[in-house]
């Protein structure tokens, strides 16, 4: 508690603040009862290299206080020594909630030390942490109190509890089971998605290692995501078996990444999918589609087989040429059949990016085209060694589709294809374009690529499809335009990177 004027009157003898800070600086001012303050507690308080203010343990009156006090506090010595300890804050109570004077006389730890935190200003916020020790000096004790600004402290420790809420609330939102691993790869925390797939309580899942959650064939597996993930700072996915509490064996998808303090990894985060219902449906269409593709090419086989025998029976010139579009129908459908299957094997290996040379792939994709199509035409090739982009493995696959497109749907007695690349200005990207001087692609059939349900006059609308989601999973784009020969140019944009 602070003393009344009464008691400053007695204590300094009338004198003005300046006079009173003069003295305080000639060690001359009064104890309680009239003796003068000793010399030595102003010179012991001085010592200290941090704030510091020396207090009257009856009163709490400041006695003392050092420079690097008095520029914490903003208040010149002689005015603190007007004060008393409660006197500094507008909060009656600590912190903790207990009164100042109360918190002082505190038992205290085993250091002989009573610590205890102290909000003094509100509007900017100002916390203190004050340390209290007895101390005997000119054989009298005194309470010699460290002040500690620990306001950016504070501030800190609020704003990351407001980030910690936030990602609870949306830990607790969303409809997938997510977690935080130590360094060890232990678990340190999760949502309630986590330990509902699990089956377990939360003191049960704290500090388990997230291996142990899985059955023996997929350790391994989990193990390697977490090693990348520690030891590339990488995202890292795979699909494991959760092992519940009951012994229930469920399909997983896990999705995990680093947390990082600067360089070091510190642990991972991620996501786990519960993916039984997605993996039922997704053997389900797998098996319908291989059936339905065993049947259709099956019956379209035979559709193709009698009509050629009955091209070769017929005299009628009109009507082995309407035979021969179904047998080129035929063909056709057929080539939609395996470009499905193809389809069908990209979404099952969810590739990732890598960096690939793009004249090898272009290389490759020429060489898979079937040589009765690349014999009845004139295909040019224009693309730069030492070209590497990003791309999944899949392109060679992607580039000859369109030369077989534009090669087949040529109106040409030789059609002209022609494969070109060049990087771009920013040197961020490549273009590499495929353009024909065929018909062009109907708007009807450019229209699959925005979703729009139109019928299509041939086979290559699948293909297009195709092609556009190798594209897009190597964060490339693709763009249909016309030639300058009037027929079709495609053009996919795709990611250069460092070749070494």
């Amino acid at each position: 508690m602070g003393r009344d004027s009464d008691a400053d009157g007695d204590a300094d003898g009338g004198l003005s603040a300046g006079e009173r800070d003069r003295a305080a600086d000639e060690g001359s001012l009064s104890a309680p009862g009239g003796e003068a303050l000793p010399r030595v507690l102003r010179s012991f308080v001085d010592a200290i290299p941090t704030p510091a203010l020396a207090c009257d343990p009856g009163s709490l009156a400041i006695r003392a206080a050092n420079p690097p006090a008095a520029d914490l506090l903003d208040r010149d010595r002689g005015t603190l020594t007007l004060m008393g300890l409660d006197d500094l804050g507008e909060a009656a109570a600590t912190v903790a909630g207990d009164p100042i004077g109360a918190a002082v006389r505190a038992p205290p730890d085993g250091d002989g030390v009573t610590r205890f935190e102290w909000t003094v200003a509100s509007a900017p916020m100002r916390r203190l942490e004050l340390a209290v020790r007895a101390a005997t000096v000119a054989d009298r004790e005194w309470l010699i109190v460290g002040l500690t600004d620990v306001t950016d402290r504070v501030t800190a420790e609020e704003r990351l509890r407001s980030q910690l809420r936030v990602t609870d609330a949306v830990a607790a939102t969303v409809p997938v089971a997510l977690f935080q691993c130590t360094e060890r790869g232990t678990l340190s925390r999760w949502n309630d998605r986590l330990a509902a797939d699990a089956g377990y309580e939360d003191e049960r899942l704290s500090g388990t290692a997230l291996t142990s959650l899985f059955d023996d064939e997929s350790h391994d597996a989990v193990a390697a995501a977490l090693q990348s993930v520690y030891r590339e700072a990488e995202n890292a996915e795979c699909e494991a078996t959760l092992v519940t509490r009951s012994g229930e064996r469920v399909p997983y998808r896990l999705s995990l990444g680093p947390v990082t303090d600067g360089d070091e990894v510190v642990g991972a985060v991620g996501v786990g999918e519960d993916v039984t219902e997605a993996s039922l449906r997704e053997e389900r269409l797998a098996v319908l589609t291989r059936v339905l593709r065993h049947n259709f090419r099956n019956d379209l086989n035979v559709v193709t087989g009698f009509t050629q025998r009955a091209i070769g029976e017929v005299e009628d010139p009109t009507l082995a040429a309407e035979l021969e579009r179904v047998v080129d129908t035929a063909e056709r459908l057929l080539r939609v059949g395996e470009t499905s299957r193809r389809v069908e094997r990209l979404l099952a290996d969810r590739p990732t990016p890598r960096p690939t040379d793009l004249a090898d792939e272009v290389e490759e994709a020429l060489v898979t085209v079937p040589s009765e199509l690349r014999d009845r035409a004139d295909i040019e090739v224009d693309v730069p060694e030492g070209i590497t982009v990003s791309a999944v493995g899949y392109l060679a696959e992607a580039i000859a589709e369109l030369v077989d497109n534009a090669i087949r749907h040529g109106d040409a007695d030789r059609p002209s294809v022609t494969v070109t690349a060049a990087e771009l200005p920013s040197e961020s990207w490549t273009s590499l374009v495929v353009a024909d001087d065929g018909p062009g692609i109907p708007p009807v059939e450019r229209a699959v690529l925005t979703g729009e349900e139109t019928p299509l006059e041939h086979a290559s609308g699948l293909g297009l499809w195709y092609v556009n989601w190798i594209v897009s999973a190597g964060g490339g784009g693709f763009d249909i335009g016309e030639s300058k020969a009037g027929g079709t140019r495609i053009e996919m944009e795709l990611r250069t990177v460092d070749g070494e």
